[in-house]
């Protein structure tokens, strides 16, 4: 029950995601972070299999680590996109991927910008968007709620909405959510929102 969704405001770009590492009916864990920073300006918020999800994001972060070290400077936003998805077209050809990502990312020349990559290595450029069971309910909340222009305020209150939502509405709901945001200071960390925390081994 996966749920990862994002959106464009003035000067930024934020997205947010479950934290539930799930198989089959275990839950393993409530903290797992699905968001990478992929490097300074950019973020990948991926959902799918947790082996490729973590697998392919990595591969991903070290090329354009790579492609900058090389070169002496930065891919933009749309030319990570294109390389993550040319990557997973190469991969449907041989060994897919089953993961969908959410890539944002600021440039100095353009703004911040949001892509939205499936698994099938479909490329769009979005205002708003959504992966998972979660996205039914996130894409009537940002259809209805958001608008061009939004501040850093308005956009988080309507993530905190969507994830009400969610909560709400969903089935068997994750409990947890990270957000992070992307803008001319860089990439980082917003908030977690808990409903239940990780005690891990309970005492003997």
């Amino acid at each position: 029950m996966e749920c990862v969704f994002g959106l464009v405001g003035n000067g930024f770009a934020i997205v947010a995601a479950d934290s539930s590492a799930v198989h089959s009916i275990l839950v393993h864990k409530s903290d797992e972070d699905k968001i990478m920073v992929l490097d300074s300006h950019k973020l990948v918020a991926a959902s799918g299999e947790p082996g490729d999800r973590v697998q392919f994001t990595e591969y991903i972060q070290k090329n354009v680590s790579l492609y900058q070290f090389r070169n002496g400077i930065p891919l933009t936003t749309a030319a990570a996109a294109n390389f993550t998805r040319g990557e997973l077209a190469t991969a449907l050809r041989k060994n897919p991927y089953s993961v969908n990502i959410l890539l944002a990312g600021y440039d100095k020349e353009s703004g911040p910008s949001l892509y939205y990559i499936d698994y099938i290595a479909t490329l769009h450029k979005v205002e708003k968007g959504a992966f998972g069971y979660g996205s039914y309910f996130s894409l009537s909340m940002m259809d209805r709620h958001y608008h061009s222009g939004m501040s850093v305020d308005e956009a988080i209150e309507l993530v905190d909405k969507c994830i009400v939502e969610i909560r709400s509405r969903l089935v068997v709901a994750p409990p947890n959510f990270v957000i992070k945001i992307v803008d001319k200071d860089g990439a980082r960390e917003v908030a977690w929102r808990q409903s239940i925390k990780d005690t891990g081994a309970l005492p003997v």
